[in-house]
């Protein structure tokens, strides 16, 4: 999920050759993004959207072997955002569009189109600001939490029981606000706290482990679950910060 080291040797070239481990886990993520294209043509939505999901698996595994095997580059992180514009950008955008855009017309089409190109600023952005902004916080919604809300709304809306394709508002107005805190200030939380991977108390374990097994029972409902929650977390941490409610916590707090 956008997760390149925080620095490079610039001049270093391609005649040196490539790391080959975490470029193909980045592969990976771009073949999953390309075959969710494919399934969307088809009409297979609910495949593409699983497609959608296991991508972003490759997505987050590609950084991390990186940094754990000492094998970033400068080639690596552009590969990884050129992947990720087409798994998490033009995929789901498709798979909106031709699931329940298509009806709105332009107003459908416009929509995708704004969610792709927000993406596109999103990646540029973190690209040019990675040595700069905190670690701990994403600046705008991750690209691949955005594309994973829109592809567990399209598992959702089949596991209830759905059919065929849907026409409703709500969906064209959550395509636009998922555009917008892309390229927003929103603040995001990134998992890249290194006290995640140090000790934790034993009820971490079981916690974990309890959540691991309500979501292989229901995937499609807990997934979304999740990933709703991560999306509206960051409007929340926002709105918890303007003065209104600091204010309202320093009048609590004080004697």
């Amino acid at each position: 999920m956008n997760d390149p080291a925080p620095s490079f040797d610039r001049r270093g070239s391609l005649r040196k050759g490539v790391y080959l481990l975490p470029n193909l886990f980045t592969t990976g993520s771009l073949f999953a993004g390309f075959y969710g294209i494919i399934a969307t043509m088809h009409g297979n939505f609910v495949i593409a959207a699983w497609f959608i999901l296991v991508s972003s698996i490759f997505d987050g595994l590609d950084g991390k072997v990186a940094r754990l095997t000492g094998t970033t580059s400068r080639f690596g992180v552009e590969y990884d955002s050129l992947a990720d514009l087409v798994a998490f950008g033009v995929a789901p955008g498709l798979l909106m569009y031709a699931w329940a855009l298509k009806p709105f017309g332009k107003l459908g089409w416009l929509a995708a189109f704004l969610y792709v190109v927000c993406g596109a600023l999103r990646l540029a952005r973190f690209n040019v600001q990675v040595d700069t902004v905190e670690s701990k916080r994403f600046l705008g919604l991750p690209i691949p939490a955005a594309a994973g809300m829109v592809a567990t709304s399209v598992l959702l809306f089949y596991h209830l029981g759905g059919t065929g394709t849907i026409r409703k508002v709500s969906v064209l107005l959550l395509i636009y606000v998922l555009a917008l805190l892309m390229v927003s200030n929103v603040r995001y939380y990134s998992f890249k706290d290194p006290g995640l991977v140090k000790r934790q108390p034993f009820g971490f374990l079981v916690l974990s482990i309890f959540l691991i097994i309500v979501v292989v029972a229901e995937p499609q409902i807990m997934l979304f679950a999740l990933i709703s929650a991560y999306v509206l977390s960051g409007p929340f941490g926002y709105l918890v910060t303007l003065p209104p409610f600091r204010r309202n916590r320093r009048s609590k707090t004080d004697p």
